[in-house]
């Protein structure tokens, strides 16, 4: 087998979440930043938190309100021969 060719394993590598948490777990980085957290997280706080990346809650709330408008029908004219 190869040498070096596994990465450097941190077995405590802090973890800090964007919402202030830090915890350590075993990684192949010294330092890792997340966004979300399990203390932050909306499915394990039970609190609706609309994450929005890029604008695409507002893309979605736009297409969802065009979707319940009625389209017009088109009328087809018959020509006269």
């Amino acid at each position: 087998m190869k040498s070096d060719v596994h990465p450097t394993y941190f077995p405590n590598a802090k973890v800090i979440c964007a919402c202030g948490n830090t915890f350590t777990t075993g990684a192949t980085k010294a330092e890792i930043r997340v966004e979300i957290c399990a203390k932050c997280h909306p499915f394990y706080t039970g609190e609706e938190k609309l994450i929005d990346t890029a604008g695409r809650v507002e893309k979605f709330k736009t297409r969802r309100a065009k979707a319940v408008e009625p389209k017009p029908k088109k009328v087809r004219v018959k020509k006269q021969q």
